[in-house]
């Protein structure tokens, strides 16, 4: 018999419903809400060096001081990974980011009547930090869920958010600042935050369910050996059940005359006929937070690579306005070489979701290549000593760091890692290990 699947027209807030991973389908608006999550979030993160010099004079702190703001802030972002991971399990994604949005405008829009830089401290760092862990990682987890042969490149592509919003942000900030003072230039970039809570909407969850496959039925018999054969086990035809037609042993039920099982049976029969078709197994139980993943010797040494790596990701770019002005570039000219580091991690993204789709070696080899070439350009920075130097430097560092920061989460999702059954709880507690290297990094480099 042939099983027919009807078409449902679901509303906008129910689930997607597929037999296998899409590729695609909504999976493209997921990727576009991500886009812009990754531009207001670790786009504005990477672009506060803009305010560095202004807080250092409006508060009269030291550079260090005035870096705890950020790095309390990307502290906070991933050491409550586990609570955003268990949030999306309890509630959802979509409503975990929209809060996250909430949080992260909140924090902003406080931090631009701050007077003194603890207040900055619990505004930024701590409000605006838990609502950026909010809104990030639910979001490249469900777009990790949407795709499986293009998952490397169209993340990679995705993440390219945060490197646009630095290369447009930084001179438009900079600009703004000019003609209203920082302290406004800062509430209008948490009310432009508001808009996580329109990418959050669009986050529609995903179910994948395994297709059923129906066996085909055995040439047709004669009406009683049929009959007694049903009786027997107990079954019943998928027309019957998809006609809702209810099946019982009563003879009155079947064409022509056959000999029917006695009367004292059919209660019996009857009941289980019914038990059979209509009972369903329990679902099981779907685990809030799962740290199983820390029993995985592959995982283990993931999360380490992740931890020394993530030193790295930050400090150059806070820093970079910082230090060109110490060599005597101009402001305009060192918002230059920021952008010129925005628009070099974009073709780094491009570059490792492209590489890691075509697949050439293990994956994870190519990601340990560029983190040894990301720590190369690092070493770099101390011997520019003049702009073009100084924007080599930078280009070349927002191209390693683009090979990494776009893959290392996504990676997660590969069977030599974890895999993606798993990949929204290892995620969590992935990104909560790398906690302590986002929140040493920023000092340690002041």
């Amino acid at each position: 018999s042939k099983m027919t699947v009807k078409a449902v027209k679901m509303p906008c807030t129910a689930p997607n419903v597929y037999t296998k991973v899409p590729d695609g389908g909504w999976g493209w608006t997921v990727a576009f809400a991500f886009f812009f999550v990754e531009a207001l979030t670790y786009g504005i993160i990477k672009s506060f060096g803009v305010f560095f010099n202004d807080l250092m004079e409006s508060f009269d702190e030291t550079n260090s001081r005035i870096s705890w703001i950020i790095s309390i802030c990307v502290f906070v972002q991933t050491f409550t990974a586990p609570l955003s991971t268990v949030l999306s399990n309890r509630f959802g994604h979509r409503s975990v980011v929209m809060a996250g949005g909430v949080l992260v405008s909140t924090g902003m829009v406080t931090a631009s009547f701050a007077r003194t830089v603890v207040d900055m401290y619990v505004t930024i760092g701590v409000v605006s930090g838990l609502g950026y862990c909010l809104s990030f990682l639910p979001t490249v987890t469900i777009l990790s869920q949407y795709f499986d042969k293009r998952r490397s490149l169209v993340t990679a592509v995705a993440s390219t958010g945060e490197c646009f919003a630095v290369f447009s942000f930084a001179p438009a900030i900079t600009a703004l600042k000019e003609q209203i003072g920082w302290r406004y230039s800062l509430l209008s970039v948490g009310v432009l935050q508001l808009s996580i809570v329109i990418c959050g909407s669009l986050l529609r969850p995903i179910i994948i369910t395994e297709r059923e496959e129906v066996k085909a039925q055995p040439p047709e018999e004669p009406t009683e050996t049929k009959y007694m054969l049903e009786n027997e086990q107990t079954r019943t035809s998928i027309e019957s059940i998809d006609s809702g037609v209810e099946i019982t042993t009563s003879p009155s039920n079947v064409p022509g005359k056959t000999k029917a099982e006695p009367k004292s049976e059919e209660p019996k029969e009857h009941v289980q006929i019914l038990l059979d078709n209509k009972s369903t197994p329990p679902e099981p139980k779907t685990k809030l937070l799962d740290f199983s993943v820390m029993r995985d010797c592959s995982f283990i040494c993931y999360a380490f690579f992740g931890l020394f790596a993530t030193l790295g990701f930050f400090a150059p770019s806070l820093y970079i306005i910082p230090l060109s002005l110490s060599l005597g570039i101009s402001k305009d000219h060192s918002a230059y070489i920021l952008s010129a580091m925005a628009i070099a991690e974009v073709f780094g993204r491009v570059s490792a979701g492209w590489v890691l789709n075509k697949k050439p070696i293990r994956k994870i080899y190519i990601e340990l290549i560029c983190v040894v070439l990301l720590s190369v350009a690092l070493f770099a920075f101390p011997f520019a000593s003049e702009f073009w130097g100084l924007m080599t430097c930078s280009i070349f560092f927002g191209f390693m760091l683009g090979t990494v920061a776009g893959t290392h989460i996504p990676l997660l999702a590969e069977d030599d890692v974890v895999g993606i059954a798993k990949m929204s709880s290892a995620a969590g507690v992935y990104v909560f290990i790398q906690s302590l290297a986002g929140l040493a990094g920023p000092p340690l480099a002041g």
